[in-house]
């Protein structure tokens, strides 16, 4: 370092300075008195002083410190408050005295003090995960702040500082002198020449002017927004403002940002777009960025070995170093080229390829019109339903599509399904950046341009100025290094010409880059742009078509009608499934924690393989003559209580309840109807009726027709009553409606009730409410209808039904959704004397409802519960899944109660466990982080605070404790 001066001030530690002191200074110079609690500082010492009149700063430094420096800083604080549309800052007390800098000594040594006002709110460093809005809200406040100090001078701001990022290959290899560990200090050192290089021709461009140069999470000041998420509005700590690269600004805000970034550089490019966006950056500052993060890290992690060697005691130093070696670690884990593309794709531009002419074919003795292409995506045909997690599948079907063809290969640019990985908090790396052949022995391989060939790390490169060819499996012509011309033979297949061997082609834009085979979703466009693809080089189309999943939801938006909405804002586009597992275009996999619809799991091969049979024998309606409507009807009649004997067959949820309505006035001979309030029951017109769940309809508790008649919710966890000794009281609400009805003179058809309280989570019914409330319907001459569409057939665990927790029976149920593992098939189960009353109406007909298919698919679900024990398997994973989350709910308050059993659980959220308020906006951010997680989860209840945990029953023990870590995670790292 040439300048000494830095170089002492480096080494300088904070004020010694205790809080009995600072008291003393406030009240001789500010007349203040109060609580003092001290702020982190690295080389500062900062009190937060709480008084009548306010909260406020008082900062001391070192005399070290030019007094035009702290000046500059006051003057800057003035600047940025004065200016419209700038991030919300402190404001300069004056002492008594009028001055706004006094000199203050304690034991035999003086410090610069100045007072400051406190900005209220929460820093970001305190969220270990930060979403991408606080990230982009990060990148703007910066911006908005560099722009404030466009038009801001001052003489204190041509100061040397070592965070300075002008100076930061000097300072780093001054603080890298003293650090013991020498293996650090060589990594350390290797970055910075590495970043410093690349900045060293671009810094004639990079405009100057006063920037604050440390905007970070440390730095900024947030508002919690109603979900839980910070987003800041303000910044403190101007105590680096200085004269420097208005891209540097960016660069440290988004550095500090690397250690929320779950290992993943990218999770800074919200925060480059949002401060572009305000503050626009030239190419040469955009080229500039990443080389000016990693040098930040460098020196961020180097200071701090220093400072903890000058001051042990450092809390707020010793506290901070872990999480910068994170950052260092995020910031060298990926080649300089690749961000600069990543950051020029995030501010919708491209940095310019230029390739070398391609002037011959790497295999000329392939036909490529006789070329085998292997599929290997989402949607491939060659993989089998039970393959495609195998190691050795590509291979395999990469050999038996040249045995076929005589050469095979597969695709570049393809999401491959082969590639993605269960169970996984990351996206897996599934983007292939290479292709794939498999050829005879001996064929040869040629140089398709001019270059130089040259072996590294187990592949045969050749090397032009702006291209280089990787080749893997290639045994190569010669070993020495050499130059060589296009179309100069460079190797050849190894083994038999009777033989099939495998090699691999990649190209790269970058020489000092290794590239990897794959690449994730997210990080694609960049990989894409550092590694083409090698079609041009190969003689034959291997590019695999990039999916347009927002084109297509689009198109979706155009014709399919508004009401039918999506899961999610930004849906991922699902395409396949496995078991409990969903599969996205881009091979990501999800745990399916919702779909109670596919009860048995997705992509059940004996599953499809009966429908795929039946489909091809026959497929009519349930009036005619046929096997399988009988077998089925005889098997729902099998499961159901002794009595209710006689099955209609339908194709939906809705339907069964629709119809159960209809029975019910049909064999009553009166239309009232008693249902439940925050209760689904479906969408026809007389099953939406006598809905009442203003999530799904927020009207529906002023457009309900006059034969419906709601009653209180025996919500045990929020409803009036609460608790199991509530029972009597939730009878009585319902006797009272009874009591109405008598007193107009109407009589009563039925009354229909989820025996669980499925749309609010799996809330049990107190004890005996149903047994009470069924006695009281059946008096009054009505039936008794159980909607067992979500709840029912197994899903429970310790029952099949959900009326057997109560120990009643109905007179008849109602069931759909997982009978048919997603096929649409619904049921409605009574007595003959109530099912015989419809005929007064005229017959009953459903045109597929029992048709030769859904009866098959009806009959195959039932076996395969039986066959693969799907409800014992729901009862014993259930019971683990639920003291998991139970586990939760004593570390997280948020975390109200758990309810349910078997595979229908509900965990509520709530903001005080007392109040029982709704965390509603909190359980939507919720669900959204999990997704990024690999988790598909909605919330539920009339609240939507409650989450629907309602999987296929082939759950496993693994994967719901996936679900229990990766809902930790969020509940503690934040969303």
């Amino acid at each position: 370092m040439e300048d000494e001066s830095l170089k002492r001030r480096t080494r300088l530690a904070r004020p010694d300075v205790s809080a009995d002191e600072a008291k003393v200074i406030l009240s001789e110079h500010y007349g203040l008195s109060g609580a003092l609690t001290e702020l982190g500082s690295q080389q500062d010492r900062n009190y937060r002083i709480d008084t009548d009149e306010g909260r406020f700063v008082l900062k001391l430094a070192r005399l070290e410190y030019a007094r035009a420096e702290l000046e500059a800083q006051n003057a800057a604080l003035r600047h940025v408050g004065a200016k419209t549309g700038a991030p919300k800052v402190p404001e300069v007390v004056p002492a008594r005295s009028g001055e706004e800098i006094v000199t203050a000594a304690v034991r035999e040594e003086s410090y610069q003090v100045r007072l400051l006002t406190y900005l209220d709110g929460t820093p970001l460093t305190r969220r270990k995960h930060l979403p991408a809005e606080s990230v982009a809200a990060l990148g703007d406040v910066a911006g908005r702040l560099a722009v404030a100090l466009q038009d801001f001078d001052h003489p204190g701001l041509d100061r040397e500082l070592q965070w300075d990022l002008r100076r930061a290959g000097p300072v780093a290899l001054d603080l890298l002198s003293a650090m013991a560990d020498g293996g650090e200090r060589k990594r350390i050192a290797e970055a910075m020449v590495g970043a410093m290089r690349r900045v060293q021709p671009l810094m004639p461009e990079l405009r100057l002017q006063a920037i604050h140069q440390d905007v970070t999470d440390d730095n900024v000041v947030s508002r919690a927004e109603m979900n839980g998420r910070l987003v800041p509005y303000g910044v403190i700590d101007f105590g680096d403002v200085l004269k420097g690269w208005v891209v540097a600004e960016l660069a440290v805000a988004c550095a500090s940002l690397l250690h929320h970034a779950d290992r993943d550089p990218f999770h800074i490019l919200p925060a480059v777009k949002a401060f572009h966006a305000v503050c626009p950056l030239t190419d040469a500052e955009l080229r500039a960025l990443w080389p000016l993060i990693v040098a930040r890290a460098g020196v961020l992690v180097a200071s701090s070995a220093q400072q903890l060697e000058i001051d042990p005691d450092n809390a707020y130093v010793e506290g901070n170093a872990a999480h910068e070696r994170e950052i260092f670690d995020v910031a060298i884990s990926v080649p300089f080229e690749l961000m600069e593309h990543a950051i020029f794709e995030a501010v919708g531009r491209r940095a310019e390829l230029v390739l070398p002419a391609i002037r011959g074919r790497l295999l000329p003795a392939i036909d490529p019109d006789r070329l085998g292409i292997v599929d290997l995506s989402i949607l491939g045909p060659h993989l089998p339903a039970d393959r495609w997690h195998y190691e050795d599948t590509e291979a395999l079907l990469l050999q038996s599509a040249a045995r076929a063809a005589g050469a095979a290969a597969t695709r570049y640019g393809e999401f491959r399904l082969t590639e993605t990985r269960l169970l996984d908090a990351r996206a897996p790396r599934t983007l292939a950046l290479h292709a794939d052949l498999c050829l005879h022995g001996q064929t040869p391989v040629q140089a398709p341009f001019a270059g130089r060939l040259h072996q590294r790390g187990g592949r045969l490169i050749l090397s032009a100025e702006t291209l280089h060819l990787h080749l893997y499996g290639v045994d190569p012509a010669e070993l020495e290094e050499k130059t060589v011309e296009a179309g100069a033979r460079i190797g050849i297949v190894p083994g038999d010409a009777s033989a099939l061997g495998f090699i691999r082609v990649q190209l790269c834009t970058e020489a000092d880059v290794d590239p990897p085979s794959f690449a994730a979703a997210h990080q694609a466009a960049a990989w894409r742009r550092l590694c083409p693809s090698p079609a041009a080089i190969l003689g034959f189309d291997c590019d695999a078509p990039m999916p347009d999943s927002i084109g297509l939801l689009e198109r979706r938006a155009r014709h399919f009608a508004s009401p039918q909405k999506n899961y999610y804002r930004n849906p991922p586009e699902i395409e396949r499934g496995w078991k409990e597992h969903l599969f996205d275009v881009e091979g990501r996999a999800y745990l399916d924690m919702v779909n109670n619809v596919t009860i048995l799991g997705h992509g059940h091969p004996r599953f499809s393989a009966a429908i795929g049979r039946q489909w091809s024998l026959l497929n009519t309606n349930s009036r005619f003559h046929y096997a399988a409507v009988t077998e089925f009807s005889e098997r729902l009649a099998a499961l159901a209580p002794e009595g209710l004997d006689t099955v209609f067959l339908v194709n939906s949820g809705s339907e069964a309840n629709d119809l159960a309505i209809r029975l019910a006035w049909a064999y009553s001979g009166r239309r009232n109807m008693l249902s439940l309030l925050e209760a689904y029951h479906g969408w026809t017109v007389a099953s939406d009726a006598v809905s009442t769940s203003i999530a799904d309809n927020p009207e529906a508790l002023t457009t309900r027709p006059d034969w419906v008649h709601a009653v209180v919710s025996p919500n045990t966890y929020r409803g009036p009553f609460r608790g199991e000794g509530s029972t009597g009281d939730y009878v009585a609400a319902v006797a009272a409606k009874l009591e109405e009805l008598d007193e107009k003179g109407e009589g009563l058809a039925g009354f229909i009730a989820e025996p669980v309280y499925g749309n609010a989570g799996g809330i049990p019914l107190p004890p005996g409410y149903l047994e009470a409330v069924y006695a009281m319907v059946r008096a009054k001459g009505g039936v008794a209808i159980a909607d067992e569409v979500q709840v029912g057939y197994g899903r429970l665990g310790h029952y099949f039904w959900g009326f057997e927790e109560q120990g009643v029976v109905p007179d008849i149920i109602t069931v759909a959704k997982g009978m048919g593992n997603g096929h649409p098939l619904g049921a409605v189960i009574t007595r003959r004397e109530i099912a015989e009353a419809l005929e007064k109406e005229g017959y009953f007909f459903s045109s597929s409802g029992g048709s030769p298919v859904s009866s098959v698919v009806g009959l195959t679900v039932l076996d395969i519960l039986h066959d693969e024990a799907l409800q014992e398997n729901a009862r014993m994973v259930g019971d683990h899944l639920k003291a998991r989350l139970e586990t939760l709910g004593q570390r997280f308050p948020l975390v109200g109660a758990v309810h349910g059993m078997g595979l229908y659980l509900g965990v509520e959220f709530v903001r005080d466990r007392e109040t029982l308020e709704p965390a509603t906006d909190e359980t939507a951010a919720i669900c959204n982080r999990l997704l990024e997680l690999g988790v598909i989860m909605q919330p539920t209840g009339d609240h939507l605070n409650v989450l629907k945990i309602k999987p296929p029953l082939c759950l496993s023990r693994d994967s719901a404790d996936f679900f229990a870590d990766m809902l930790g995670k969020v509940l503690e790292e934040g969303w």
